[in-house]
């Protein structure tokens, strides 16, 4: 690969990250319409590349399919995106046994797991999720109850961390 090549993947790649954090557009062809407008032409197999090598996540919520970046790396940014993610993914928070399950429209399970792990909250060891459905693991010592109230408070407030 050339740099000219390279320089213009990451251009690219760059570009359609920032394009599906601002819009989070429906579609691959929407995606390459706004490419072209930018002057970027790519075929729909090479977006369908930069889809996946920027781990971009494609999910179904309540206004349709769209894509989404599932996390972000600061701690901030990753509270205020568990709120919005909450807010739009979680369809029921439910405490069973010792574990939380959330259920979220089909494909976005992920997406939320990730914005659930990626906060960092003290009382959640981690998660599991499927293609609807996620378990919230609480850590050692916190129970199941804990847990769903502070997924509850982060969304009603992005505050409520720790």
């Amino acid at each position: 690969m050339t740099r000219d090549v390279g320089a213009t993947k990451a251009k690219r790649q760059r570009a359609i990250r920032s394009l599906v954090e601002r819009e989070q557009p429906s579609s691959q062809e929407e995606i390459r319409a706004q490419l072209l407008r930018i002057g970027l032409d790519a075929t729909q197999s090479t977006i369908s590349r930069d889809i996946e090598e920027l781990g971009l996540a494609r999910v179904h919520d309540r206004d349709g399919v769209r894509y989404v970046v599932p996390g972000t790396s600061s701690s901030s940014g990753s509270i205020h995106l568990l709120r919005h993610a909450l807010l739009d993914f979680a369809l029921a928070i439910v405490s069973a046994n010792q574990l939380v399950v959330v259920r979220t429209p089909p494909g976005a399970a992920s997406a939320l797991a990730e914005a659930i792990d990626r906060a960092g909250l003290d009382p959640i060891a981690g998660t599991v999720a499927g293609d609807d459905t996620i378990l919230v693991v609480p850590a050692d010592g916190v129970s199941a109850a804990a847990v769903e109230a502070v997924l509850r408070a982060a969304m009603d407030d992005a505050g409520a961390r720790r």
